[in-house]
């Protein structure tokens, strides 16, 4: 999870929710469906914004719903509140005095003087263990809310996948045995989150390298704008053909000059074929 994307955790997360802090952890999943159903782009389209928003909402919702991670923000929240409420109550003397010491101590920590983890550098290590390690749990709500937009919206928004084809990169030497980090099924939990992925193919001649191929527009959208990947080694997605147009392009396109001109277009939309299909035209663009 990238923790920038909370902008650094200064709200209250249950606010946001409209939830108390003592509620539990299906008080929780049931707000954030309410909140997600509203703001996912599916549903706003013409919203820039809502991608960003439905994100914020997916990764509240990460951090609530993982206990350590929650009692972590939960002992950040009750200090902050407590650490407000005295703040008021102190003179202007006192006040400057805790200001002082607070300087001086921040002052000693760009010294190299070493002091015991802070609150809020435990719930970052937590939130970056999130990100890096996933939630399965995260992704069936994340998947819950927008098959239920689309069934709201009929069979939603499907069409040539090849228009949200996008490349990935991201570092990784010749001799790498691991990729830089990254194999076929870390990418694939990486980018299901936001929605079906209709192939994956990892470059066999370059290290470092990929494509992918979203169901829909909003999944690949939200993939460019959002996904980092791991913080040692982050990802860089870009559109293989720019940013996709409101015109749908038909499978035909696809067909012409490869080895599949005598399929029909009836057997294109057989999902297995049309999978093996995209794939293979995929991998033929990385030879």
């Amino acid at each position: 999870m990238d923790a920038s994307t909370l902008e650094g955790l200064d709200f209250d997360l249950y606010e946001v929710l409209d939830i108390e802090p003592s509620c539990s952890i299906n008080d929780i999943k049931k707000a954030y469906r309410k909140k997600a159903l509203q703001c996912h782009p599916d549903k706003n389209p013409d919203n820039p914004d809502a991608a960003v928003e439905f994100h914020k909402l997916t990764r509240i919702l990460a951090i609530l719903s993982d206990e350590k991670v929650r009692l972590s923000y939960d002992k950040i929240l009750r200090g902050r509140k407590e650490a407000a409420l005295r703040h008021k109550e102190l003179d202007s003397k006192r006040k400057k005095f805790k200001e002082d010491l607070e300087s001086r101590e921040r002052l000693a920590n760009n010294q190299g003087v070493k002091f015991a983890k802070t609150s809020d550098q435990k719930l970052k290590e937590e939130i970056e263990r999130l990100r890096e390690e996933g939630s399965k749990a995260l992704e069936d709500e994340v998947k819950l809310v927008t098959n239920k937009i689309r069934e709201e919206h009929g069979s939603g928004e499907h069409c040539d996948g090849s228009k949200y084809r996008i490349k990935i990169k991201w570092k990784a030497a010749k001799t790498d045995e691991s990729n830089g980090g990254y194999s076929k099924d870390l990418l694939l939990k990486c980018l299901s989150k936001y929605g079906d992925v209709t192939a994956l193919v990892l470059s066999s001649k370059k290290k470092g390298s990929a494509m992918v191929e979203f169901k829909t527009k909003s999944a690949a959208e939200m993939a460019v704008d959002l996904e980092k990947g791991l913080s040692v080694n982050p990802l860089t997605l870009e559109w293989v053909n720019g940013p996709p147009s409101s015109v749908p392009i038909g499978l035909d396109f696809l067909v012409k000059g490869t080895e599949f001109e005598g399929m029909t277009m009836e057997q294109l939309t057989q999902p297995d074929i049309r999978k093996r299909f995209i794939e293979k035209i995929i991998f033929e663009k990385f030879q």
